[in-house]
C-alpha cells in the first residue's frame, strides 16, 4: 500500500492517530513540543507512541520558542527527523543544524502567498520545506490556483487547506505542489478518535494494488 502523494500530519498526540497514519503510510507526523500548546506531547508519551511505529519521519512542532530552547528541548527526546517553526527570523539560526526544516506559514490573503515567492530563493538554498496553513477561510480560486503554482515550481510545497476528499487530487494536481498537510486531534476518550474527515481523504489518495 502507498499514496499517491506525499502527507504531513500535524497535532498528532496520541497512539489510535499514529498508529492509523502509520498504516496509511504517511510520510511525517508532527508532535508539538510546548508545554503551554493544547497538542502538547512530552518524552514519556512521545517514546510511548513512536515505539509502536517504523517506517515514517517526526517532526518537532514550534511556534514560537527560540531556537536555543527548541535545541534543548530536542535533547530531552529520543529521535526527531525535521524541526517545523513558524517564526520566519528563526530559520536562519537553524540553518546548520542537522535537521531539515519545514516553515509552516499562515495564509489568509494574495499578499501572504507573494510574499513567500518572494521569499522562495532563501527556501531553496536552504532546502527548506514549505508548509501551508490558515485560519480563515481561505479559498483556491484560479489566481490562488496559479499562485500556488508558481510557488510550488520555486520551492517545495505542502498544501494545508481548499481541499477534501472530493477534489484533492485535482488540486494537487492544478498546484504542483508536493503534497498536503492536515492535522489530528484529541482521542474522544483512550483509543477511540474521531478522524473520519482526515481518513476520508487518505482513502481517495490510496494507490490501488
Amino acid at each position: 500500500m502507498a499514496l499517491k502523494t506525499f502527507v504531513k500530519i500535524s497535532n498528532v498526540n496520541n497512539l489510535s492517530d499514529a498508529r492509523y497514519c502509520a498504516g496509511m503510510y504517511v510520510n511525517l507526523l508532527g508532535f508539538s513540543l510546548e508545554e503551554q500548546d493544547e497538542y502538547y506531547v512530552p518524552p514519556t508519551q512521545f517514546k510511548e507512541i513512536t515505539d509502536w511505529l517504523s517506517g515514517l519521519q517526526y517532526v518537532a512542532e514550534f511556534k514560537t520558542s527560540h531556537p536555543d530552547n527548541i535545541l534543548n528541548t530536542l535533547k530531552q527526546y529520543a529521535h526527531f527527523d525535521l524541526i517545523q517553526i513558524e517564526e520566519f527570523a528563526h530559520l536562519q539560526m537553524l540553518y546548520h543544524t542537522n535537521y531539515p526544516l519545514i516553515y509552516k506559514a499562515e495564509i489568509d490573503s494574495d499578499k501572504d502567498l507573494d510574499t513567500l515567492i518572494n521569499l522562495s530563493p532563501t527556501f531553496r538554498e536552504h532546502n527548506i520545506l514549505l508548509n501551508l496553513e490558515t485560519n480563515m477561510g481561505y479559498g483556491l480560486s484560479p489566481s490562488h490556483i496559479g499562485l500556488l503554482k508558481d510557488l510550488a515550481s520555486r520551492c517545495e510545497v505542502l498544501l494545508g487547506f481548499g481541499f477534501d476528499e472530493n477534489n484533492v487530487e485535482k488540486v494537487i494536481s492544478e498546484t504542483r505542489v508536493k503534497g498536503i498537510s492536515m492535522r489530528g486531534g484529541h482521542e474522544i476518550k483512550p483509543g477511540i478518535k474521531d478522524f473520519d474527515e482526515l481518513a476520508d481523504i487518505l482513502e481517495v489518495l490510496e494507490v490501488e494494488d
